[in-house]
């Protein structure tokens, strides 16, 4: 079977939460718990609307749409106590690290960009920071100043694209990301995307990741030379 070719790109970018680290089952189960102790049930098309928006975004649509007794300081509060232990011990997603070996290898710059805070951001990886010192810079919207809009706004990934040397064209730029917030914050970049989708998609797969330039179930499955970059094998 022909491996599809795409634009060629230069620089990446990986989305954090669901892309990198195995964080959305930790989520999922963190506010289904706030959700339930709240005499509500938080429903899969909720789970769905929120992946990939800010902190305050995320606590202010769970609150909104199912009528919650909450502030969003508190239901933030609530998700840090119960999340502290079990985001100290995250795992990456398969293939991540092959992945990020090879580019690394072969000097592609790479920066990351999350939803999350920069104290949440240094909880999920400090454990990690060999494998996350190949990064140029990470941008964290929801403690970032510069990021003024989250996703699907394409604020963060405009500013991440800004913030490398020699001011790359945002078309030269992949990206890779699991919501279909990411994606259209992405396209809205002007970047190509990648989307791993997180497994909830499945229900509304046609839906959800129709505009993603390539979609695929791993990152292990990636072949670099769809985008022109190095390819893992080069049979020297």
């Amino acid at each position: 079977m022909s491996i599809p070719v795409f634009k060629p790109v230069t620089h990446v970018i990986f989305d954090l939460d669901g892309t990198l680290i195995d964080t959305e089952r930790v989520h999922r189960k963190t506010f289904t718990r706030i959700v339930n102790d709240c005499g509500k049930v938080f429903p899969d098309d909720l789970r769905l609307q929120i992946l990939g928006k800010q902190e305050m975004d995320v606590a202010n649509l769970i609150i909104n749409t199912l009528q919650l007794n909450l502030t969003p300081e508190e239901f933030l509060q609530k998700a840090r106590i119960q999340e502290e232990k079990s985001l100290k011990n995250l795992v990456l997603m398969y293939g991540v690290e092959d992945l990020l070996e090879h580019f690394h290898r072969h000097n592609i710059p790479m920066a990351v960009t999350t939803s999350s805070s920069e104290e949440s951001f240094h909880m999920k990886t400090d454990h990690l920071k060999d494998i996350f010192s190949v990064f140029h810079h990470v941008v964290t919207g929801s403690s970032d100043s510069d990021v003024k809009n989250g996703k699907p706004a394409p604020d963060i990934f405009k500013i991440c694209a800004a913030r490398f040397p020699g001011n790359p064209m945002n078309s030269k730029f992949l990206v890779f990301d699991e919501s279909p917030n990411g994606v259209t914050a992405a396209l809205a970049a002007g970047m190509q995307v990648v989307m791993i989708p997180d497994p909830i998609l499945s229900i509304w797969q046609n839906m959800s990741t129709a505009n993603a330039t390539y979609v695929l179930n791993s990152l292990e499955d990636f072949r670099p030379e769809m985008f022109s970059l190095p390819p893992y094998f080069t049979g020297s």
